[in-house]
């Protein structure tokens, strides 16, 4: 047996339609031209690049709304170019909806320790609404591993925990591809995500199981593109975020 019959019997019809194509025979034979991609001129410490949608730079809310009633913010907007947590307030989210994304954040819990575990600046970024990256000051505070700091939370254990000193600001740079559904509902190709947490690759292209559950097991419901949210933990949790751009991948 053949070693291009041997590939086609493995992979099907297209290999044996490209067992039949003759090997090029020149360099350019293998070469694309079109399309060409677009340029994009890239952010330099942690700036936004020029193609991306900038979230909140310090400003202003202008992008954002309460998630629980839609009126306007209700965090505190500081001096320094940051957004804290109110307590109580409620979640914020994004007034425009995604699809796949990439996403750039930076937060810090307060310098001031209080409290432990999970009551110790709690806080969340909700993909769509619906898939939650975990945001938690972990530093000697030992928790329940798959809600720990860059977990998918109940789902996904981080491959590393790489947490600036607590009262610092950390980085998020998040790779999401939304999930496909059937015309019928059905799931047909799962979420991913990919995190790296201060430089430090911690989510690899993970495979989110369904919306985030405190308690049972995750599904999947059909939907389509949806706010980014940012979690108000009910704990006076005092988490602080900055520099919040996005990237859209659809």
């Amino acid at each position: 047996m053949t070693k291009k019959l041997l590939l086609a019997l493995l992979m099907g019809a297209s290999a044996i339609a490209y067992s039949q194509e003759k090997e090029p025979t020149n360099p350019e034979a293998t070469e694309i031209y079109e399309p060409v991609p677009p340029r994009v001129t890239p952010g330099l410490n942690g700036a936004p690049p020029s193609d991306a949608i900038v979230l909140f730079d310090g400003k202003n809310f202008d992008h954002w709304i309460s998630a629980v009633d839609s009126t306007e913010v209700k965090w505190h907007l500081n001096k320094d170019g940051s957004m804290t947590v109110k307590d109580k307030t409620g979640n914020i989210q994004t007034k425009q909806n995604f699809g796949s994304v990439q996403l750039h954040l930076e937060w810090k819990s307060p310098k001031e320790v209080q409290r432990s575990g999970q009551n110790r600046a709690n806080s969340g970024v909700f993909l769509q609404k619906r898939y939650e990256l975990q945001v938690l000051d972990n530093n000697d505070n030992p928790t329940y591993v798959n809600g720990q700091v860059g977990a998918m939370y109940k789902q996904g254990v981080p491959l590393a925990m790489a947490s600036s000193p607590t009262g610092e600001w950390n980085s998020y740079d998040i790779i999401y591809h939304a999930p496909e559904f059937s015309r019928g509902g059905n799931i047909v190709k799962p979420a991913t995500v990919t995190l790296l947490h201060n430089g430090v690759l911690i989510q690899d292209h993970f495979e989110i199981e369904g919306t985030i559950e405190y308690i049972g097991w995750p599904t999947y419901e059909v939907h389509g593109k949806a706010p980014l949210m940012l979690q108000d933990h009910n704990d006076n949790s005092r988490v602080s975020f900055r520099n919040i751009w996005v990237r859209e991948l659809d």
